[in-house]
């Protein structure tokens, strides 16, 4: 590893004396920095950076200094490039950033010598089809969400797996989640927890209007179809809570596994159940 990029969740004012001392760290031993323009903007003298994806096109490791958010928008970035990322929580929860301020050198240090232990995770590639047509196509690393905007609706959304029917969900809407987003939007809707190297699609109805309809756990080859049946209604898919698309009467939304693998760096200190407890309180009493 020579190339670092750092990429900073953005008006993060805290992040500033840590990206200093970090881009300090890395230059005194010798490696090429490369910021993205949010680090670049609150590293004075930095100048404007790159693109978050030129950072990450052109660097062996990706250090991200913010929350799971950023992450995320970094995950859309990466490509087919399996660069590995190591995500320091600045505050928040910071689920998929496991590593602590505390432990940022002393895990960068070990991690540059090649002493580190990765999670690889898998993402979801979703398109949406407008009479056949594609009309929109991204990624997500957590979950691709279909809802309605008006607060007293319900819509229809009829569901199908590698081509045979499932159900119509009349729902507030509905959830496709990778394991690793089984923890975020999915747990909040009544979800299951996934282990994180499962292969699996999970898919979640939001406060359906039948109580018998359920969470639903598919292998990950399975391709999942939603087709958008409420006319005249205000419906929206959102990826990673962080893109949006309206759709139309009959519009598709097909969600599949997709080549793409997130790397991230595993905390040497926690392991999956530990961050379960951490994180997310699981198993108190």
């Amino acid at each position: 590893m020579q190339r670092i990029g750092v990429v900073a969740k953005p008006k993060k004012p805290e992040a500033e004396p840590v990206l200093r001392n970090l881009v300090d760290w890395l230059r005194e031993r010798g490696y090429q920095v490369v910021l993205d323009h949010e680090a670049a903007a609150t590293f004075p003298g930095a100048g404007s950076g790159l693109a978050r994806a030129e950072v990450v096109a052109g660097s062996d490791l990706v250090v991200v200094l913010g929350g799971d958010g950023t992450i995320l928008s970094v995950a859309r970035a990466i490509g087919t490039r399996e660069v590995p990322i190591l995500g320091v929580n600045l505050g928040g929860l910071g689920f998929l950033t496991e590593i602590t301020l505390e432990e940022l050198f002393p895990t960068l240090e070990r991690v540059l010598k090649g002493e580190f232990d990765v999670s690889r995770r898998s993402t979801l590639s979703t398109c949406v089809l407008r009479g056949g047509k594609l009309v929109a196509s991204h990624e997500a690393l957590n979950d691709v969400v279909i809802t309605k905007t008006a607060p007293s609706r319900i819509v229809d959304l009829e569901t199908l797996v590698n081509g045979e029917y499932v159900a119509t969900f009349r729902a507030d809407g509905l959830i496709v989640c990778t394991p690793t987003g089984s923890t975020a939007y999915g747990l909040a809707a009544g979800g299951p927890i996934i282990y994180p190297s499962l292969p699996a699609v999970i898919i979640i109805p939001i406060c359906p209007h039948t109580l018998t309809n359920r969470p639903l756990v598919v292998p990950d080859s399975a391709v999942v179809e939603i087709i958008q049946r409420s006319a005249g209604e205000e419906v929206h898919l959102t990826v990673d809570g962080q893109v949006d698309v309206a759709l139309r009467h009959r519009d598709v939304v097909a969600v599949r596994r997709s080549e793409r693998t997130i790397v991230l760096i595993k905390s040497s200190k926690l392991n999956y159940f530990e961050l379960l407890r951490t994180k997310l309180k699981w198993g108190e009493r």
